[in-house]
């Protein structure tokens, strides 16, 4: 791995890190804090083109206090966003297979979106650039990191808000678009990440405004190009591509309080995966079934979640061409919380969560039971990602806790902990590395107990245009961290960040 000093950032990275600041002096933006509406807060990442859609329109989330819309004075069917993060993060020690030392890296995320809207028509393009300074040939840098100057949606879509009067909104979109849905561990748009999933396809979207919401939908994921380690550390600017050799469809249908404010989820996911000249596979060919229950937290009331999920089809052991042998695989996952917001100021909540994602249970047995959580996030339940990303869904056995707690309106402080064991002992702690270096003990004789993992979250919203947070996490390990083969030295792992997020 990378020693700690990282090396210089070139003048093209200060420009950046730079730019909002300079974008502020230069407009003369009255820097006074937002009005107090309970608005709901967007999460931590570049999010206007999602803050509204041609169903259920806007008003959800607050408009940003600085923003070019009325800076320009722009009319009312067009949107113009621009948002810029930054993040400085460090980790000492580390947990892959055969590493060395500790990492520092500052990934810097600009993004750009434009929207016109006219009697019902919608033409959208977004445009993201992702870039990641610090890093060199050590620090495992990948496409989840960097997107150099590259469109994430381009769009044309069609909304009629009450078909033939029935009461009923449908909406079909064309293009390349990102996804959302859910509880975002299968399919979402990234939020801690450096990047972001999309696809190019159609979807068809319809609202029973207060009763049900369906999606239905057909893509081909979005290839981020260059993905080889030289062409990333050099920020090498290469268009995107559609990956015509795979589809990823699928129906995700919501209702709406069911009874006692219970709301459901069922769905139904399949990819179809092939080799295409820059992307071999591991011909993965899957169905994803799955259901969700949840009551959404409420003051002086308890909520609750739980989702299943199912998986099989056939998949190959590796991506090497001369591998043309499918396995059956079958696999799940559960998740389950339970939780308490006290009617209190402050709105203190405290859950008790818990995850199980299925492993491998016996290599070169034509089977494979080994979770895929296809093009979801992970951040929200097992903690940062970014160069730390310690955990998956998949080959995990592992309860907690989390407590969240807002002293002020524009303040929010999380801890949350978690236990983790691997699911198989004789299958691999899949963050650790590829399939040579992870962590993996064949005959399962070294203890399956990975470790505890302590987070510290603080965030501030000094108003709806500029916000801060930072974090920190503290990985235990246990004595399969410590004792399977390949593992680094036994040392804890200490992970800080620290990150702006401005929205024009």
């Amino acid at each position: 791995m990378i020693s700690l000093p990282i090396r210089p950032i070139d003048d093209y990275s200060k420009a950046f890190i730079h730019l909002p600041i300079l974008y502020m002096i230069s407009l003369g933006i009255n820097c006074q804090a937002a009005d107090k509406i309970n608005y709901t807060k967007p999460p931590f990442a570049t999010f206007a083109s999602q803050m509204t859609d041609g169903l259920s329109g806007g008003g959800k989330f607050e408009k940003p206090v600085w923003n070019l819309h009325d800076a320009l004075n722009l009319p009312d069917w067009l949107s113009f966003n621009v948002e810029h993060r930054t993040r400085y993060e460090t980790m000492d020690g580390c947990f892959r297979g055969g590493c060395k030392g500790g990492d520092q890296q500052i990934p810097i995320q600009t993004d750009v979106f434009l929207e016109a809207r006219w009697n019902g028509f919608r033409l959208g393009g977004e445009f993201l650039d992702a870039r990641e300074f610090g890093s060199d040939e050590g620090s495992g840098i990948n496409t989840t990191s960097v997107d150099d100057a590259d469109f994430i949606q381009g769009y044309l879509a069609y909304a009629d808000q009450n078909i033939n009067y029935s009461g009923i909104g449908g909406e079909v979109i064309v293009g390349r678009q990102t996804l959302n849905f859910g509880s975002r561990r299968l399919v979402a748009r990234n939020v801690f990440r450096n990047s972001i999933n999309s696809f190019t396809g159609a979807r068809v979207h319809l609202l029973d405004y207060n009763n049900w919401k369906l999606n239905v939908f057909a893509t081909m994921p979005v290839l981020r190009l260059p993905a080889d380690e030289t062409g990333l550390l050099d920020n090498r600017q290469q268009w995107d591509e559609e990956d015509d050799r795979t589809w990823f469809s699928g129906a995700f249908l919501e209702v709406f309080d069911i009874a006692w404010n219970i709301n459901g989820e069922l769905y139904l996911y399949h990819l179809e995966e092939g080799d295409s000249p820059n992307n071999l596979t591991r011909n993965r060919r899957y169905f994803t079934p799955g259901f969700r229950f949840y009551i959404k937290p409420t003051p002086g009331e308890i909520d609750f979640q739980t989702e299943t999920i199912g998986q099989f089809g056939t998949v190959r052991g590796s991506t090497k061409e001369s591998d043309g042998k499918n396995l059956d695989h079958a696999a799940w996952m559960q998740h389950a919380d339970v939780g308490y917001t006290f009617d209190h100021p402050w709105m203190p909540r405290l859950a008790l969560e818990y995850d199980y994602a299925s492993g491998d249970k016996k290599q070169n047995d034509n089977h494979d039971q080994r979770f895929d959580t296809l093009f979801g996030a992970r951040r929200f339940d097992f903690g940062p990602t970014g160069i730390y990303g310690a955990f998956a869904r998949s080959n995990i056995n592992t309860p907690g806790f989390r407590i969240t707690v807002n002293p002020r309106s524009d303040v929010q402080l999380g801890v949350s902990h978690r236990a983790f064991w691997l699911a198989s002992n004789t299958d691999t702690w899949t963050t650790t590395g590829t399939a040579t270096t992870a962590l993996r003990d064949k005959s399962g004789n070294t203890s399956n107990y990975i470790g505890q993992q302590l987070e510290l979250t603080a965030r501030y919203d000094f108003n709806s245009s500029l916000n801060f947070e930072t974090g920190w996490t503290h990985l235990f390990k246990g004595a399969f961290a410590k004792n399977a083969p390949n593992a680094p030295e036994g040392k804890d792992i200490d992970y800080f960040y620290v990150q702006s997020l401005l929205r024009f």
